[in-house]
């Protein structure tokens, strides 16, 4: 079985929130108002973050998407009173929404501040595209075609998407806009895109010193 993981390559990121703007349409995350933007309430799956390094006139800022790393040693998944985050069989931390009892211990537990609290009803209207919105049927604990606020939610690495035989949407979109700049695959093969642009360039993951074992790298 595959065990999914990610690199970024920062150097081709040019911060279009493209990757952010199809995992919101994807998973019908809902939208957020200024005033909650404000207040850091807006649920993101996938963000984009902008770090900024020196001072002003040689200041330096970074572009840094932000997906779940999707750790082999989650502290999500260890703090979480319901089980309802555990991982899957191919590595992805997987959040099972009908048990979230929306403690938030998650959120206190994760160092990468990905997951996010949902404090109201996802939107019903469609995004402004011009396709139709994604298929909501339930087949299970994913997708959720009606969750409802009060529960905590996260990058699933599009598990939906996988299951066709498709990369998740925010690989689709970002390459669109700058080839190469996401690339997805199966750390355990040899011969993957992933593993083969892995070995030629270096890579970094984020905070390897707390042994979370993220799944996410990103080549600099």
């Amino acid at each position: 079985m595959a065990r999914w993981g990610m690199v970024i390559d920062l150097d081709k990121c040019t911060g279009c929130q493209s990757c952010a703007v199809a995992c919101k349409a994807e998973n019908n995350v809902p939208h957020g108002s200024p005033k909650e933007h404000e207040r850091r309430l807006t649920p993101f799956w996938n963000k984009v973050i902008a770090a900024s390094h020196g001072e002003y006139p040689t200041m330096r800022i970074d572009l840094i998407p932000m997906p779940c790393m999707h750790c082999d040693n989650a502290p999500c998944v260890t703090v979480c009173p319901a089980k309802a985050t555990y991982h899957r069989e191919d590595g992805i931390v997987i959040q099972n929404f009908r048990r979230c009892i929306g403690c938030k211990y998650c959120i206190v537990a994760c160092p990468y501040g990905v997951r996010s609290f949902n404090y109201k009803e996802p939107e019903e209207k469609e995004y402004h595209r011009p396709d139709l919105p994604p298929e909501r049927a339930d087949r299970g604990i994913w997708p959720f075609p009606h969750r409802v606020h009060g529960v905590v939610e996260k990058c699933t690495f599009c598990a939906e998407r996988l299951a066709k035989g498709l990369y998740p949407a925010c690989v689709e979109a970002g390459n669109r806009v700058k080839p190469g700049v996401l690339i997805f695959g199966d750390l355990d093969d040899p011969k993957s895109d992933l593993r083969l642009v892995l070995r030629k360039r270096y890579s970094i993951r984020r905070k390897p010193e707390l042994g979370t074992g993220p799944n996410v790298y990103y080549m600099i």
